[in-house]
């Protein structure tokens, strides 16, 4: 018996290389962006040429496409009231630092260095040799040179 050969695509070329995936799967766990802002977010700073079908076959492939799975669900959410999130005016900026695996053409591991507003959305990224002081002041820095707003300090940060 002779069957019809499959009219899908044996090989579906993915734009990503697998050191951007991991970059793309670590900003989707880190800031839990929906599909299409972390399409923006990389390719303003991983791939300029990603396209949202790449992205998201990306995030099939890692098992993370499913936004709602990745943020924590107490149990006893019916036993609570409902809270209504906090309004934030633009300049109130959360940063994340991720430790990123160790790529096989690297001699050692990385860092993730994140920052979003949680007015706007607005997302800046680096990625740095190490999470030392410097580091860290210099990403910073230059991420007050990069926001199109002014960010607020927090007068309880750590020192």
């Amino acid at each position: 018996m002779v069957e019809d050969a499959s009219h899908r695509p044996h090989r579906l070329s993915t734009t990503l290389s697998p050191e951007q995936e991991v970059l793309v799967v670590a900003l989707r766990e880190t800031l839990l962006l929906p599909l299409d802002d972390l399409l923006a977010v990389t390719r303003e700073f991983i791939h300029p040429e990603a396209s949202r079908s790449a992205l998201d076959r990306c995030l099939r492939r890692h098992g993370i496409s499913n936004l709602k799975s990745l943020i924590p669900q107490e149990a006893d959410t019916a036993k609570r009231p409902v809270k209504t999130f906090k309004d934030y005016a633009p300049g109130f900026v959360h940063v994340d630092v991720k430790y990123l695996p160790q790529m096989p053409d690297e001699d050692r591991r990385k860092y993730l260095f994140a920052a979003i507003d949680r007015a706007t959305r607005w997302v800046y990224v680096e990625i740095l040799d190490d999470k030392s002081a410097a580091s860290a002041s210099g990403f910073l820095e230059r991420l007050i040179t990069k926001a199109p707003f002014a960010p607020l300090q927090d007068p309880h940060r750590q020192r």
